[in-house]
C-alpha cells in the first residue's frame, strides 16, 4: 500500500507563486516517475510536469519558464514550483508517480494518485 499525500495549494493573486509537494509513504521499492496533473473544472485532466528517478524532466507547453518539477529521492518527495501564476493555472492539481511496490498482483510496477490539492490564481 502506498499513499500520496499533497500540500501547498491555495489562493494566490496572478503573477504570485506556490510551491506544492507530494511525499511518498508505505512499501516502496523504487519511484520510476513522479509528476503533477491538474484539472480544471468542466475539463479533462492534463499533465503539467513529470520527473524520472534519473532527473530527466517534462513540461506542458503552457507551464514551461514559469514551474518547476524537482525531486528530492531520499525523501520520496516531488515538489512542484509555480512562478508567474495566471488565472488560466487554477485548477486541482494531482500528484502521480509509479511506484516499484508489492501489489495486489505481486512486486511489480503501480500507478498511484494523491488527492488533490486546490490552486486558484485571482486576476
Amino acid at each position: 500500500q502506498v499513499q500520496l499525500v499533497e500540500s501547498g495549494g491555495g489562493l494566490v493573486q496572478a503573477g504570485g507563486s506556490l510551491r506544492l509537494s507530494c511525499a511518498a509513504a508505505g512499501t516502496i521499492f523504487w519511484l520510476t516517475d513522479m509528476g503533477w496533473y491538474r484539472q480544471a473544472p468542466g475539463k479533462e485532466r492534463d499533465l503539467v510536469a513529470t520527473a524520472t528517478s534519473g532527473g530527466r524532466t517534462n513540461y506542458a507547453d503552457s507551464v514551461k519558464g514559469r514551474f518547476t518539477i524537482s525531486r528530492d529521492n531520499a525523501k520520496n518527495t516531488v515538489y512542484l514550483q509555480m512562478n508567474s501564476l495566471k488565472p488560466e493555472d487554477t485548477a486541482v492539481y494531482y500528484c502521480h508517480a509509479v511506484v516499484k511496490t508489492l501489489g495486489r498482483y505481486g512486486p511489480g510496477d503501480y500507478d498511484y494518485w494523491g488527492q488533490g490539492t486546490q490552486v486558484t490564481v485571482s486576476s
